[in-house]
């Protein structure tokens, strides 16, 4: 569903990425992880349009975006949250929803519908009448994971959603994320240093140190790599 080649960013003599490659299959859950610095976020930037890759190709279910500009890449459905959340915060939870599907053939019934149900999945239908601004830092990670869902996107780029949530409303977050390839024909991309979440949730897990793939697999395959815990605790 998603592919990445060879993928490079510089910021005049920083290079923040060194030929990065990746493949997200369609129902997957790719899992992130690295230090601080090692080019997960500028990652994620580049493949929603924030950043331009200096060189590479980002593919969306074969068709080439990199480049593009960031509305017609969510428009060809990449939907993205981040780490601090932003929310309309003077619009109310319905109207933050519905801003989200304003480009759909949908009609006001059901775009109401889809909001509805959404706000219903994050636990805060009884609040659809508020402004975005009065929910915690935690229940507006639920509600941009809501706004990106509405619109049906094909892949979904998560950065850093446990951040700051209590575990109540991490442990959510964790449930709405486990279902979303089944349950909403929706791949994930997943950047978090919470590798306890990583570990339950991604199918496949990717380690990144200074804007090159360390080491990558499965969960067992991670944990076990010397170079990662090198990376992480020191030599």
């Amino acid at each position: 569903m998603l592919r990445v080649t060879n993928l490079k960013k510089r910021f005049g003599g920083l290079t923040a990425l060194q030929g990065v490659d990746l493949h997200v299959p369609r129902r997957a859950i790719l899992g992130i992880i690295g230090m601080n610095g090692s080019g997960k976020t500028t990652l994620l930037n580049c493949i929603n349009g924030l950043y331009v890759p200096d060189e590479g190709r980002i593919e969306l279910d074969g068709q080439p975006i990199g480049g593009l500009p960031t509305h017609e890449i969510a428009r060809r459905g990449v939907g993205r949250t981040f780490q601090v959340p932003r929310v309309f915060a003077h619009l109310s939870l319905l109207d933050n929803l519905d801003v989200a599907q304003q480009q759909t053939p949908r009609s006001a019934e059901e775009r109401q519908s889809q909001s509805e149900y959404w706000l219903h999945k994050v636990e805060l239908y009884r609040l659809r009448h508020n402004h975005a601004e009065e929910l915690s830092g935690g229940q507006q990670k639920l509600l941009e994971l809501a706004r990106i869902m509405v619109a049906r996107p094909k892949v979904i780029l998560l950065d850093e959603p446990f951040a700051g949530v209590n575990p109540s409303l991490a442990q959510l977050l964790i449930s709405i994320i486990r279902e979303v390839p089944t349950e909403h024909d929706c791949s994930v991309v997943l950047v978090s240093h919470d590798l306890t979440s990583i570990y339950q949730l991604s199918h496949h897990i990717i380690v990144m140190n200074e804007g090159a793939i360390l080491c990558e697999g499965d969960a067992d395959v991670v944990r076990n790599d010397e170079r990662v815990v090198e990376a992480y605790l020191g030599a």
